[in-house]
């Protein structure tokens, strides 16, 4: 049986301030005026805090409304409820448009509860017009969603188009949703920040204004004596003769080293990503290169170029790994850089990315990035060569022998490096044309597409990317993509969507709410508008783009914390979204940049975090017979114990507590969600 429960007006600062507590650097939600609520440049928005980053009983709808809406505002103006979650910053004007109302029944907020009043409203906040009125539905008749803990209700309102600025309203309840806007327009703005996150991680660069916002400038890290311009093998520390440059690239995640295979695949992402819709990227970011004539993903992509190029030795080869040291901020680092030998994986994935960006950066009628994609295709070739007479050559970063160089284990198995090959010869066929690779990638293509999930999608879009090549083999090219559109319609894919399996319509399946889950719901949503992208026949494309429309919604707002999970966007007028996430730049406990209202300016926005992960534990040092004071008396709740969308907490705490498990950022996560949200910016 449930816990009788006390119906109340729960505000969404209210969750914050709980949520917030845990281990983290600050246990109150931000201030009023949130220090750091501030855009990286006037290019992408002014440096002002909107209103609806006020607390709630700060931002009132309006002194006076239509007689349609007295009701809603007799007893004061409503108060914005944690228990109706919306994109909080907005929808398309030919989106579905769906306000979740919840109710939890277990996890931490199991105590309180929320029942829809009779008569709900959208109200336009420019106007103070209501738009539109009706009921809330049940979802599933009342059931709860077990991932969420959580009953719920859905009031739908697609058939408002109008561009503005609105709030949906429970009448008797008194209470609203955050303000949310309706134009064609509304992620522009988010992209802009989300792309900007690379900048700030560029390692060796000189963040200064008017390119960094002033609240997070710093000099150029890791290019003192002994860092990255004088790198030296982890294994041969004393031995000069081991130096290389291996300046530039970025610091990967929380963390400031730099893994080949890993920065190999964003660079991948990052190409698909513009390849998929060139027309939207601007020149416009506000990073050192902007106005140069080339998209500034390009420019953001030829920068991790740079230094993938400078990891390939003479044979071919591609060193695996750059360790940094760590500090706050990046360039009061002092400790040495070391590197790693090559392996197969890196030179596979490197391959790979070479391969590509040779493909696409040749494609952009600028004579400077001709020349440099027929550097990488050369690159490309001469990797693929070392890797087929090395096929087994493995590197485990940090074990053993290696331990502390890096943090992350980025090597693969034997099937690892077999998907790797496979994705190299697709895209070296596509650079090429040689029938070398395209006979490698016919070899193995079958079955290549009939399993579609969130943990196979780079090597999909890989597959799909293949059969739109003109010069593929016809026969396979139609079977991948007939196997992709049987396989969505099986398992947890287009029956889960269809039937609503999911009331914040995100749905994953419990089981793969992991470590960094939120890239799998970006991953998600990307396996959905692959069927646009690559266009395959059939394909309904609004029923498409709603679909993964669900899956962004969800990071922007429509899930149980009622949380943006990306950094410190109150200067888009956010109500929520994440005030601290672990990196060793805005660390626990900086006066500087721990926590939003808390520290001075708190983190960079536009990072998006790992997100729930009912995993999470407490280091086991905590349940030694010596545990370390930080442990507290008990694992912080959340994140752990709880239904698998409410295990999350919006904490910094490092060892021993881990938050890391939670709210690290990494940039995987962050081209997964970039690829996605760029679907939807016009």
């Amino acid at each position: 049986m449930k816990t009788p429960k006390v119906l109340l007006t729960f505000l969404l600062s209210g969750l914050m301030t709980a949520c917030g507590g845990g281990g983290g650097g600050g246990g109150s939600a931000p201030a009023s005026t949130p220090a750091s609520s501030v855009a990286p440049a006037s290019s992408v928005a002014p440096s002002s805090v909107a209103v609806s980053s006020l607390p709630a009983s700060s931002t009132p709808i309006a002194s006076s409304v239509t007689s349609s809406a007295a009701s809603s505002v007799a007893s004061g103006a409503p108060a914005i409820s944690a228990f109706i979650v919306v994109d909080q910053f907005g929808y398309l004007p030919d989106a579905k448009k769906i306000a979740v109302i919840r109710d939890p029944q277990t996890g931490y907020d199991a105590a309180l509860s929320f029942t829809p009043g009779a008569t709900y409203q959208l109200l336009n906040l420019d106007t103070n017009a209501v738009v539109l009125s009706g009921a809330a539905v049940s979802w599933k008749s009342g059931a709860t969603f077990e991932a969420a803990g959580d009953k719920a209700w859905w009031f739908d309102f697609s058939s408002v188009t109008t561009p503005g600025n609105y709030a949906v309203v429970d009448v008797e309840r008194n209470v609203r949703s955050p303000g949310f806007k309706i134009a064609a327009d509304i992620y522009q703005p988010v992209l802009k920040h989300a792309m900007r996150s690379f900048f700030y991680q560029r390692a060796g660069f000189d963040k200064q204004e008017p390119f960094a916002e002033a609240a997070w400038v710093d000099g150029a890290s890791h290019i003192g004596t002994g860092q990255d311009k004088n790198a030296r093998l982890f294994s041969d520390k004393n031995n000069a003769a081991t130096e290389k440059d291996l300046s530039g690239g970025w610091y990967d995640a929380g963390d400031y080293n730099k893994y080949t295979n890993w920065h190999a695949y964003y660079l991948v992402a990052l190409l698909h990503a513009y390849a998929e819709n060139p027309t939207v990227w601007g020149d416009d970011y506000n990073i050192p290169e902007s106005g140069n004539g080339i998209p500034d993903i390009i420019d953001e992509i030829v920068w991790g170029f740079d230094w993938l190029k400078k990891m390939q030795n003479n044979d071919g080869s591609v060193l695996s790994i750059l360790g940094l040291a760590h500090a706050s901020p990046p360039s009061a680092a002092t400790g040495p850089s070391y590197y790693g030998p090559a392996s197969t994986s890196a030179t596979l994935t490197s391959a790979g990315a070479f391969a590509l960006g040779s493909k696409i950066l040749a494609t952009l009628g600028n004579a400077d990035l001709t020349t440099y994609a027929a550097d990488l295709k050369t690159r490309a070739e001469n990797a693929w060569t070392w890797s087929v007479a090395n096929p087994n050559v493995v590197f485990r970063n940090n074990e053993g022998a290696s331990a502390g160089l890096g943090a992350g284990q980025q090597e693969v198995d034997d099937a690892g490096r077999a998907t790797k090959k496979r994705t190299a010869a697709i895209y070296l066929f596509a650079a090429t044309g040689s029938s070398t690779y395209r006979d490698h990638v016919d070899a193995n293509a079958t079955n290549a597409t009939s399993w579609v999930d969130v943990w196979s999608e780079p090597e999909l879009t890989a597959w799909l990317y293949y059969a739109s090549l003109p010069d593929a083999t016809s026969n396979i090219a139609t079977t991948i993509k007939s196997q992709y559109q049987t396989a969505l319609n099986a398992n947890h894919n287009w029956p889960a969507v269809r039937n609503a399996d999911d009331p914040y319509r995100a749905f994953i399946g419990t089981s793969n709410f992991t470590w960094g889950s939120n890239r799998t719901i970006s991953r998600k949503g990307l396996t959905f508008h692959n069927l646009i992208d690559y266009n395959i026949s059939g394909t309904d494309v609004a029923e498409v783009r709603n679909a993964a429309l669900g899956y962004l919604n969800y990071i922007h707002g429509v899930n149980p914390q009622a949380m943006v999970y990306l950094s410190n966007m109150y200067s888009l007028g956010v109500h929520s979204s994440v005030n601290e996430f672990y990196h060793s730049w805005f660390t626990d406990g900086s006066a500087l940049w721990d926590r939003v209202g808390t520290s001075t300016y708190g983190p960079a926005p536009g990072f998006l975090v790992g997100g729930p992960n009912p995993s999470y534990d407490w280091d086991g040092n905590c349940t030694s017979n010596s545990p370390n004071s930080g442990c507290g008396a008990a694992a912080p709740n959340p994140p752990k114990g709880q239904p698998a969308m409410k295990a999350y907490l919006d904490f910094n705490t490092s060892w021993p507590l881990n938050s890391w498990q939670i709210t690290e950022n990494h940039n995987d996560y962050q081209v997964a969600y970039i690829r996605l949200l760029s679907k939807f910016v016009d």
